[in-house]
């Protein structure tokens, strides 16, 4: 496929193409690393937010609702930025999250908490689409991947410390300091974006109308797509009939959506660019990968809490050969592909090694150590990531320069809509499935991650049984649907038609 780079990138040595990503790098780096801390550092106060608040069964819109959030900002963001300079929106999206985490820390209610969350993921989805278009605006597709090295350390520094420092915040400072701690890093990160270089857009100087309809309808539909996900989640018949009305309601706004997108002159997501099979197939399983990915994120935590009893900043550190694998597999890809240009091959043979580890996980998890565990998620975390950098790297190339906003946009669209998506399913799996083994062991599960593992030795030994199998029964559900998740992504990437860059 022909993308006509070579006007913008001739011919760089190596010492140039150094020069030209450290111009951008260190200036972008930090942006990267809180976008992806965001995740990670509020997964291991779950259980005490649940706690404080009472809010069991809807814990995971902590996640979700920043992902809502994610997911509508990014075509925004980008789409924006592509007109108007992708470092002048990089500010406003520091600005935007700073102010949603100040709202997290200073709620008083679980609905105030979830509203800070929201404005907290419209600066995260700018941050994660901007920082991914400014690297692409700097270098030359294939040697993107020579530099994955530094990207992939950015998200494993906040993978790793994400848990650990959520988990001894929590436990000796309280959740809330979770979101404190965000603050003085954002405006270090806001000081370091004003380095940033001002390049002229590529459509500078051209006629813009922001297209509002789009973004309205667009919004019309991932909201309440995701809440009819939240009320499939409760399992019960009282709550079919809303979510069915909010179905309806989403699928209303997605026609209206590729109606109006059809029509205007500058519409929010150009049709044209998602139709390309590289690019939609690519992003899809970009969906389902990251879904699993931050479903395992938000879920191992509370298992690590609850059905093993640990602290959270043990529970925390059990996550660090997750984050490992993680980086090592994301960083692979991008070697591999700098050195031979080959682009799926890896996630075509990491993705399905994932699967059947997560399926050993399921099954197995109770009969395996902590450590075990650990290093069996680390293994899976592996061929997860392998998708990362060839799916952003792919569709850049496959939307050309003038569209480095848009594609980067489509890939955290789908991103985050897959893991919001991906949590509220495993979620009505995990609850479902307690439910389902017995009512009793799922009132048993909300005291303990209430109360803490202290309440296990108070607990009759009948009890304790009780609350062992039906932990073990949701649980193995939650991972065993991660792993569909990864086994349709496994699919998607044997049939992305660019294989090569």
């Amino acid at each position: 496929m022909n993308v006509q780079t070579t006007e913008r990138f001739p011919d760089m040595q190596p010492a140039e193409l150094r020069a030209a990503f450290f111009r951008v790098f260190p200036s972008v780096a930090l942006a990267i690393i809180i976008a992806a801390a965001d995740q990670t550092i509020v997964a291991t106060a779950l259980p005490a937010i649940a706690g404080e608040f009472g809010a069991l069964d809807q814990v995971t819109w902590v996640v979700v609702a920043y992902l809502v959030a994610a997911t509508i900002a990014a075509p925004v963001f980008g789409r924006l930025a592509d007109a108007f300079g992708r470092s002048r929106l990089l500010l406003v999206g520091l600005v935007t999250h700073a102010a949603g985490a100040a709202l997290c820390a200073m709620a008083g209610s679980f609905g105030a908490l979830i509203l800070g969350r929201l404005v907290q993921g419209c600066g995260g989805g700018a941050l994660t689409t901007l920082t991914m278009a400014l690297i692409g605006e700097a270098l030359p597709p294939r040697e993107r991947g020579r530099f994955q090295a530094y990207i992939a350390s950015c998200f494993v520094l906040a993978s790793s410390v994400g848990p650990l420092v959520g988990g001894w915040l929590t436990q000796h400072a309280g959740w809330r300091a979770c979101f404190w701690a965000m603050l003085p890093l954002l405006v270090l990160a806001f000081a370091l974006a004003l380095r940033l270089p001002r390049r002229a857009p590529p459509g500078a100087g051209q006629p813009f109308s922001f297209d509002a309809w789009g973004a309205l309808l667009f919004a019309g539909f991932v909201g309440p797509a995701l809440l009819a996900f939240s009320q499939l989640q409760q399992l019960t018949a009282a709550a079919l009939p809303m979510a069915f009305f909010l179905a309806v309601a989403a699928l209303a706004c997605l026609f209206l959506l590729w109606c109006q997108e059809r029509t205007t002159r500058h519409p929010l997501l150009p049709l044209s660019l998602l139709a390309q099979p590289v690019i939609w197939k690519a992003d899809l399983m970009s969906g389902l990968v990251h879904g699993a990915f931050v479903s395992l994120v938000t879920f191992l935590p509370i298992y690590l809490q609850t059905a093993r009893g640990l602290e959270p900043s043990a529970a925390g550190a059990l996550l660090l050969p997750f984050s490992i694998g993680g980086f090592l597999g994301g960083m692979l890809a991008g070697q591999m592909m700098t050195r031979t240009g080959m682009a799926m091959i890896l996630p075509s043979i990491g993705l399905p090694i994932a699967t059947g580890l997560l399926v050993l996980a399921a099954m197995f998890a109770s009969d395996l150590s902590d450590l075990g565990l650990a290093l069996l998620f680390g293994l899976a975390a592996m061929g997860m990531s392998t998708s990362y950098p060839v799916v952003q790297i792919t569709v850049q190339v496959a939307a050309g320069p003038a569209r480095l906003g848009a594609a980067a946009a489509s890939v955290q669209f789908a991103r985050s809509l897959g893991a919001a998506s991906a949590t509220a399913l495993l979620g009505a799996l995990l609850f479902g499935s307690l439910a389902a083994h017995d009512p009793a062991a799922a009132a048993l599960f909300g005291r303990l991650v209430r109360e803490g593992a202290g309440l296990l030795p108070t607990l009759p030994e009948q009890a304790r049984t009780l609350l062992a199998e039906a932990l073990a029964s949701g649980f193995r559900a939650a991972f065993l649907g991660a792993a569909g998740l990864v086994a349709l992504g496994a699919v998607l990437a044997w049939r992305v038609p660019m294989r090569r860059l």
